[in-house]
């Protein structure tokens, strides 16, 4: 037993799971460079097997990112074991995770397998990532209504083929507090090995008790705990990795542990995450929410502005909410300021990149009085978000108000050729759109469209989020400026070029 708690972050893997949530190569990329300023164990970098995509990004990352372990799911199966292999090999600290189901439901309705034939399809498993990496965790899928027995028995096997992480799932969020540190007692207790390995832990949220359940199991004894940043993940997530951090933190006076995270990172790390995937933060969200330390009542007033522990448990500059810029940006600021600036929030723009945001920056300067680190932060965000050799957004035009019909032209550009087209809307937003499904002959359709402000004031720039449906492919378009308008129009094409590339 050891006073440090690992983080195993599943962002990548189980948080992409997330109903309508895609990300690109680059995007993954960036969100591994954060969590390795966040100071995370592991990062899951994704399922190799799954797609080309798949494969490639858990490369890219493994070939990245230096820190962190980098880990790649697998099925039992050799071709899953070996393709995870092949993308995590070229990590520094590589680790094969390999699954498969244990519970009686499971292994009647979806393995059509026994009990004996699991055990050997986890044993060959294992043999075999063992053979590959050095690191090899597994996982009991479904371990919190798995038979007891059958359970210690597969853990047993695993660690005697040579696991070093045993993950104890509780894959559909099933489980009550209670009873899941009594399960982990009995893993402690029952699997020979199971003190010498890491005892893992990786919660759902169906009940709301990710976060409560990842706890008990790690006053139990388990020493990782795998979760998504903002709880992002299938169903209703995963447990949220700000929040178990925090708690760590917090009642390090009572639990007596720790973590290696840097804990200004956090809340960057949230925004990153919301951005990227599209999924906003709820406001009363717990540690990264707008409103976590916000205060609305008198009485609460108050004791904030005589001391602001009589309401506050922890600090807002303690997970990155008040942290100071260093540089001031402003209008009259220079590319090597501004670049430096990008450079201290961990934005590491290509030249064009970079070109194209102080371009985009110094007009939001001439329409803002001040420029936010928000602000910069979107800009980047922007340029990582873009699809290149699709088409351009040239000019657009549309008119509508009260008593008149909407009604937009548009211009694209691709390959120095143009594509012009009208239409007409239920708004302008709307008839923006439709002129630009017209020239692009798109034929997919709109699943939700989004827009927030980055900063606050009248003047702040506008995110728009819009997701797209054709066939069996969603994707993710996003877009800012202060005009809400052609940032929409925007927005709907960076959708439309995704699924362009992707095809």
């Amino acid at each position: 037993m050891t006073d440090r708690v690992m983080i195993f972050d599943t962002t990548l893997r189980d948080g992409e799971q997330t109903p309508g949530v895609a990300l690109n190569i680059q995007e993954k990329l960036e969100i591994a460079e954060q969590l390795t300023r966040l100071g995370v164990d592991c990062i899951e970098a994704g399922f190799p097997i799954t797609s080309v995509g798949d494969f490639e990004a858990v490369t890219q990352i493994a070939k990245s990112i230096r820190g962190p372990k980098i880990v790649g799911l697998a099925r039992t199966a050799d071709n899953d074991i070996d393709r995870a292999y092949e993308a995590v090999k070229h990590s520094s600290r590589p680790c094969i995770h390999t699954f498969v189901s244990t519970s009686p439901m499971h292994l009647q309705h979806q393995l059509h397998k026994t009990e004996d034939q699991v055990l050997q399809m986890a044993q060959h498993a294992v043999r075999r990532a063992k053979s590959l990496v050095d690191d090899v965790e597994f996982s009991a899928m479904d371990a919190t209504r798995s038979d007891l027995g059958f359970l210690h028995r597969i853990y047993t096997l695993a660690i005697e083929c040579g696991a070093t992480v045993i993950n104890v799932p509780d894959t559909v969020g099933y489980t009550l507090p209670g009873e899941f540190s009594e399960l982990i007692h009995g893993i402690i207790d029952n699997v020979p090995g199971a003190r010498d390995v890491v005892l893992s832990v990786h919660c759902h949220d169906d009940l709301g008790l990710a976060v409560a359940n990842s706890l008990a199991a790690i006053q139990a004894g388990a020493r990782q705990v795998e979760g998504a940043i903002n709880g992002l993940g299938e169903r209703a997530g995963n447990a949220s990795i700000e929040e178990l951090i925090m708690i760590l933190d917090t009642r390090r006076d009572l639990l007596g542990l720790d973590t290696g995270i840097i804990h200004r990172e956090i809340a960057r790390t949230s925004r990153l995450v919301s951005r990227l995937s599209g999924c906003v933060i709820q406001p009363n969200k717990a540690i990264v929410g707008e409103n976590a330390f916000s205060h609305e009542s008198g009485i609460h007033q108050d004791g904030v502005l005589k001391e602001r522990s009589t309401y506050e448990i922890m600090s807002a500059a303690r997970v990155g909410v008040e942290a100071g810029d260093g540089i001031f940006i402003g209008k009259h600021s220079g590319r090597h300021a501004f670049r430096a600036r990008l450079e201290q929030m961990g934005f590491n723009l290509s030249e064009q990149q970079l070109e194209r945001a102080f371009r985009e920056f110094k007009d939001l300067a001439d329409k803002k009085k001040s420029v936010a680190g928000a602000d910069l932060e979107a800009l980047a965000l922007n340029e990582i978000g873009l699809v290149p050799d699709q088409f351009e957004l040239d000019h657009i035009q549309s008119s509508g108000g009260t008593g008149a019909i909407p009604i937009a032209a548009v211009r694209l550009v691709r390959k120095s050729k143009s594509y012009e087209a009208t239409a007409r809307g239920d708004g302008q937003i709307d008839a923006i759109c439709s002129a630009i499904r017209k020239a692009a002959k798109f034929k997919g359709r709109l699943i939700s469209y989004q827009v927030s402000a980055i900063t606050g004031g009248i003047d702040a720039q506008g995110e728009v989020t819009i997701k797209l449906e054709s066939g069996d492919q969603r994707v993710l378009g996003r877009a800012i400026g202060t005009d809400v308008i052609e940032a929409s129009a925007r927005a709907y094409l960076n959708a439309i070029n995704r699924l362009a590339g992707m095809r």
